[in-house]
């Protein structure tokens, strides 16, 4: 498992060492990822204070080029120097910015791989409230559930999608790819859609690829702002929507 952090968040300048409770926000998610008990977790990072502040919290960090420009290209790059050889067949992508992740949610996202019809998992859960699901920043999923939990995203969306009545889904941005499908990827350009909504996970559904989601209760508290680093700094084990 492999959590990106870099420092240059636009909205939140130094981000993955914001401290809630005492411990910097990247340790916080390295801790949630090491309790789902799926595999070794290691922090990709853009800035060496990132990797200091990661091993002195006893974790694993490498580093990665700092302009890099996704998430899923860091975690590219740390799986090139970590398995040059290939061994890992399947890679988790968390955000290094979900101090509150519950660690089962993992072990969830990872099952939704054993269909092997699937190249990507993700997470989707209810959006609950009209202002939810107007919000630009909430990016919602195309997906029909029927018995089970698991279902097929056809398209992602900041706009309020599907149309009609019916649940609506808010996409949790945490994957699991089969390593040829972060290959490919990766060396795909933006693509046309991608651009238009600025979501690079249209680019995989561009590209052919398949990716299922498995619905869970709630989305994460992410902090990507000022505001909600205060939030998360008021309820530190509250993190939760």
């Amino acid at each position: 498992m492999l959590i990106p952090a870099r420092m240059g968040s636009t909205r939140l300048p130094g981000k993955p060492l914001a401290e809630i409770g005492g411990i910097p926000m990247i340790v916080h998610v390295l801790r949630r990822a090491e309790a789902a008990g799926i595999g070794r977790v290691v922090v990709a990072c853009g800035e060496r204070e990132i990797a200091d502040a990661v091993t002195a919290a006893g974790g694993m960090a490498v580093m990665t080029p700092p302009d890099l420009p996704s998430g899923s290209d860091r975690i590219h790059a740390a799986l090139a120097m970590l398995d040059p050889a290939g061994m890992h067949k399947i890679v988790i992508n968390l955000q290094g910015d979900l101090p509150g992740f519950e660690p089962a949610t993992l072990v969830t996202l990872l099952a939704v791989l054993d269909d092997p019809s699937f190249d990507i998992a993700t997470l989707v859960a209810p959006i609950t409230s009209a202002a939810e699901a107007a919000a630009e920043s909430v990016v919602k999923a195309a997906c029909g559930f029927n018995a089970a939990d698991i279902a097929p995203v056809l398209y992602f969306s900041r706009a309020q999608i599907p149309f009609g009545a019916g649940p609506l889904w808010h996409h949790v941005g945490v994957y699991a790819y089969r390593r040829a499908a972060l290959e490919r990827f990766v060396a795909a350009p933006p693509s046309p859609l991608e651009l238009r909504e600025k979501l690079e996970q249209l680019r995989a559904l561009e590209l052919g690829l398949r990716i299922g989601a498995a619905r869970i209760a709630r989305a994460p508290f992410g902090v990507d702002t000022p505001d909600d680093l205060a939030r998360a700094r008021q309820e530190p084990t509250q993190h939760d929507r």
